[in-house]
């Protein structure tokens, strides 16, 4: 196994788990947006 897969292999790892924080990061904030505007119709 040369040096250049081995990059390549944690250059895969790496994107995968930045995608994987992107969406949870989204969707969080999605819900916490969502969350806010409800009380905010419900309290006024």
């Amino acid at each position: 196994m040369s040096e250049q897969d081995e990059y390549e292999g944690m250059n895969e790892a790496r994107t995968r788990r930045t995608r994987i924080i992107a969406w949870v990061t989204i969707v969080a904030l999605i819900l916490v947006g969502g969350g806010a505007t409800v009380l905010a119709l419900l309290f006024g």
